[in-house]
């Protein structure tokens, strides 16, 4: 498989992730616990989010230690993105029927999204499928 079909590949993996992580998979109790350090609702959440990104990265073919240092990563930024999303709507509550709450929502979305750039990049800077593979 060539660099830019494994990286294409890649992205589609970890945005098939994000889907289930973000829409499937999100009892009560998880919503309920992000924006709230106390609570393990977010934590789960972002532990889903950076175990979904491990065959991924895996089968992209990069070390171990990138790997682990992605995943890590993924789990922090995502908790974070969450925690504040979290705590700006509990201040600023808006229906999901208004233009406030999608720009949020939509925020929310792009940052994650911009999340998974990251992780190409670096991938593609420091893994196996490195930038001078591609043609």
């Amino acid at each position: 498989m060539n660099s830019a079909t494994l990286i294409v590949s890649l992205l589609v993996w970890l945005q098939f992730k994000h889907f289930v992580a973000d829409y499937l998979l999100q009892p009560p109790w998880i919503l309920r616990g992000k924006g709230d350090f106390r609570k393990p609702g977010g934590y789960v959440h972002a532990g889903l989010h950076a175990c979904g990104s491990l065959p991924a990265l895996y089968f992209a073919g990069l070390d171990a230690t990138l790997i682990v240092s992605l995943a890590v990563a993924e789990f922090v930024i995502h908790y974070l993105i969450d925690h504040t999303k979290a705590v700006h709507a509990r201040r600023h509550p808006h229906a999901p029927s208004t233009r406030a709450f999608w720009a949020m929502h939509g925020a929310d979305q792009l940052m994650h999204h911009l999340t998974y750039s990251g992780m190409l990049l670096v991938a593609l800077l420091y893994g196996s499928i490195g930038l001078g593979a591609i043609r």
